[in-house]
C-alpha cells in the first residue's frame, strides 16, 4: 500500500464545507461520509475529512483551536503551474472562502493562500525545480 495522508478538519457546518471542497475539485467519498462528516480524495494518496466539531471532539482530549483566530496548520498544496495555483485559489474565493494574502512571486516559486469557512489555511504553490540551485554536496571528513 502506498503511503497516504488523511487530514481531518473540525468544521461548524459539514454541508457547507462539503460544497466548498467539492467546488475546489476534491472528490467526495460517499462510503465514508454522513451527516457528521464528509470524506474527500484530492489525489490517490492525499485525503481530507471534514468533521462536525462535536464529532471531532470525540477523537481528541484537547480543545479544538479557533482557526479563525489562531493558525493551527498551513496545508501547502503543490501544483504543476501558476495557472493551477490561481484556479484553485479563485475557486476557493468564489465558493465563499477567503484570500489569506496576495500572491507571492519569487520567480522560481509562485504561491497564494486561501482559507475555508472555518479559517483552515491552504497555500497552493508552483515551483520550478530546475531553476533552483542544487543543494551543496555534504562535506566528507
Amino acid at each position: 500500500m502506498a503511503k497516504m495522508i488523511f487530514v481531518n478538519l473540525p468544521v461548524t457546518d459539514v454541508a457547507k464545507s462539503t460544497a466548498f471542497y467539492e467546488a475546489l475539485g476534491f472528490v467526495k467519498n460517499e462510503a465514508f461520509s454522513n451527516a457528521q462528516s464528509s470524506a474527500f480524495a484530492w489525489t490517490d494518496t492525499i485525503h481530507l475529512m471534514v468533521l462536525d466539531k462535536a464529532f471531532y471532539s470525540t477523537l481528541t482530549a484537547k480543545p479544538i483551536a479557533d482557526t479563525q483566530a489562531v493558525s493551527g496548520a498551513l496545508f501547502a498544496l503543490a501544483f504543476d503551474s501558476r495557472a493551477e495555483v490561481d484556479a484553485i485559489t479563485e475557486a476557493a474565493i468564489a465558493a465563499g472562502g477567503g484570500e489569506a494574502h496576495p500572491p507571492e512571486d519569487e520567480g522560481f516559486m509562485y504561491s497564494r493562500a486561501f482559507t475555508d469557512f472555518d479559517g483552515h489555511a491552504f497555500g497552493p504553490f508552483w515551483m520550478d525545480a530546475a531553476a533552483m540551485a542544487p543543494a551543496p554536496e555534504p562535506e566528507t571528513v
